[in-house]
């Protein structure tokens, strides 16, 4: 259990990097936590900073994640080893999922992070592909028929959940809880945007679909 302990801290280090502002460092210091809704994702990093910021921002936050899952469940840490009594899946997921919370609760920046949409979203697509595919076809259609980005994302780890439920389950288990457990966290720091939206004040992203829905309202 040693190894699973360090291995999970590890890989929440590693997701506590907020792609924003370590792009943020590197164009002068600029902190998006101080701009727009004051997140840390990649959303208000388009709104605030531009497409080729929030491009970098996505990459690194998708990327942190999967290379987690890749480097570090293998990782034999000197003194302590690999623990054959603890199942490989288990540390597969446990680290998949600190990451996640490392990006929504990072450490490293009073524990304001981003909301998890781009993590946990390359992780479920290099965990589970075809549940990824769903998850990004119901993302993409929800934002661009509401405009909502937080409510597509809501709807996307839902639908991932609910796919692994029918395709992953019994045989892999570990996989539908780490789906669980994942849209749990996602849902919970989107949990502005639902007040938001409750309240008619949250910001839609302007789509030619979302467009035609508001004219027809």
């Amino acid at each position: 259990m040693i190894e699973l302990g360090l291995k999970v801290t590890l890989a929440y280090l590693v997701g506590s990097v907020l792609g924003s502002l370590l792009v943020g460092f590197f164009y002068g210091g600029v902190d998006i936590r101080k701009a727009g809704s004051g997140n840390a994702g990649g959303t208000n990093a388009l709104r605030t900073q531009g497409k080729v910021f929030a491009i970098w921002v996505m990459v690194i936050d998708i990327g942190k994640g999967i290379l987690a899952a890749v480097v570090i469940p293998p990782l034999v840490i000197p003194g302590v080893g690999i623990d054959v009594s603890v199942d490989r899946s288990l540390v597969l997921y446990a680290v998949s999922f600190a990451a996640i919370v490392g990006h929504v609760f990072p450490v490293w920046f009073g524990f304001r992070g981003g909301k998890g949409g781009a993590t946990a979203a390359g992780l479920v697509c290099w965990l589970a592909p075809a549940a990824g595919l769903a998850m990004l076809g119901s993302w993409v259609l929800v934002a661009f028929a509401t405009g909502f980005v937080g409510l597509a994302t809501i709807i996307a780890a839902i639908v991932a959940v609910l796919f692994l439920g029918v395709t992953a389950l019994p045989e892999q288990s570990g996989l539908f809880v780490f789906g669980c457990a994942t849209a749990a966290v996602v849902i919970y720091a989107h949990r502005g945007n639902v007040r938001r939206m409750l309240d008619g004040t949250e910001s839609k992203f302007s789509t030619p679909a979302a467009r035609w829905l508001r004219r027809g309202q």
